[in-house]
């Protein structure tokens, strides 16, 4: 049997002893209070938080589409720095209509989120659908002449009965494209989605509707405004979402956008009780380098309704 110097023995355990212990304090100091290494090192501390929003939960197209009213304001004039962008159709229904430039003219609206007759979108779409604001700009195009039958989603109108109606395109009127009011900024995870709700208004054939609706806003910017009776009337353009230019388009936020059709109805309304006054800032890509606008809202003029055209539903 081989002996180890009993001294030497003692001396190497105490030594090991001090070690091991001078590793667990620094161990625990470490947990404690954070070292610089491990602060240092985004792999380790970032990824728990940030993974569970990388790719946040959107509502189904049909949710997103059939709860998407918009309340179009007449505003005071504006005309921003001459800008051209050539718009593609999205939804499959339109996509063979060929790509074409347009200019933004004047402003001459702002459309904003409502709810009809006090029936709130579920709270997983509502997050996404009170930050759809969207400034209205008239421009010119190729005329076109399609005939669509349109097919109102939301559930208020079909308990009502609204049947569906055929109605005809002809001309692009306006481009209505993403805008944020007085710097309320959405989630990231909502702008994200909003941001790219861009839609191509054309005229179309009239269509007669004679019905009374309660409308309440669900933007935060305009919470205070009382809500309001109003009575749709006529229908004279129907909008359905562009891309502008080459912009690149998450392809879970175009399942969503591509499906976003309105059709747009006069409506007879009281006017606003007080002048509101708001700054409108764009938030898509492509249109970011425009300068922020004034805008004054002045009476409601049409009220946007989610439709789905030749009965082709937005999945979910």
């Amino acid at each position: 049997m081989i002996r180890f110097p009993a001294r030497r023995t003692r001396r190497s355990t105490r030594l090991a002893l001090a070690i091991g212990a001078t590793v667990l304090l620094s161990g625990a100091f470490a947990i404690a209070t954070g070292s610089a290494s491990s602060s240092a090192t985004p792999t380790v501390t970032a990824t728990p938080t940030i993974a569970p929003t990388a790719v946040p939960v959107l509502p189904t197209p049909l949710a997103f589409a059939s709860n998407l009213d918009l309340e179009c304001y007449r505003t005071n004039p504006y005309t921003p720095p001459t800008t051209t962008v050539v718009t593609r159709h999205l939804n499959p229904v339109l996509a063979d209509l060929p790509a074409e430039p347009v200019t933004l003219g004047n402003r001459d609206k702002l459309c904003v989120p409502v709810a009809k007759n006090n029936v709130i979108p579920p709270p997983a779409v509502l997050a996404f659908v009170k930050f759809v604001d969207l400034s209205c700009y008239k421009i010119e195009g190729q005329p076109v002449d399609r005939t669509l039958r349109l097919r109102h989603l939301n559930r208020v109108l079909r308990d009502m009965g609204v049947p569906d109606n055929l109605t005809t395109i002809t001309r692009p009127q306006h481009l209505c494209v993403p805008v944020i009011k007085n710097g309320a900024l959405p989630p990231a995870n909502v702008l994200r989605v909003v941001r790219y709700i861009d839609l191509k208004c054309y005229a179309t054939s009239l269509t007669s509707l004679d019905i009374p609706l309660t409308l309440s806003h669900l933007n935060p910017v305009l919470a205070n405004l009382p809500r309001h009776e109003v009575r749709v009337t006529d229908s004279r353009q129907l909008c359905v979402p562009v891309a502008k230019n080459a912009e690149p388009i998450p392809a879970d936020v175009l399942n969503i956008v591509r499906w976003i059709d309105l059709q747009l109805y006069d409506i007879v309304t009281p006017p606003l009780p007080v002048l509101v006054n708001l700054t409108l800032r764009h938030i898509n890509p492509v249109l970011a380098g425009l300068p922020a606008e004034h805008a004054s809202l002045v009476q409601a003029v049409q009220l946007g309704l989610p439709v789905a055209k030749n009965n082709v539903i937005p999945p979910g």
